[in-house]
This record gives structure tokens, sequence and C-alpha cells, in this order.
């Protein structure tokens, strides 16, 4: 599961879009490095 969300988050960075995969405004990854994002995400980290 954390392979794949680790892909995921980092197709924006991949593309060219941001350097850091919870630079990209809809991402989760913000949310799974502690920090607020959009949307609350509860789960596993």
């Amino acid at each position: 599961m954390r392979e794949k969300l680790d892909y995921i988050h980092n197709n924006p960075v991949k593309r060219g879009y941001v350097d850091k995969p919870e630079h990209w405004r809809y991402s989760s990854a913000r949310n799974y490095m502690g920090e607020a994002g959009l949307i609350e995400v509860n789960g596993w980290a």
C-alpha cells in the first residue's frame, strides 16, 4: 500500500509540476507529513 501511495504522491514531481510531492496543492502528501492539507486524511501514515 505504501509503495502505491508513494507512486501517486510522486507523479506531479515526475511530470515537473512541483519540486516536492507536498507542494502539489491537491496531494495528500502533506497530510502524511503531518501538515494540514485541503482535505483531512484519516488512516495510517
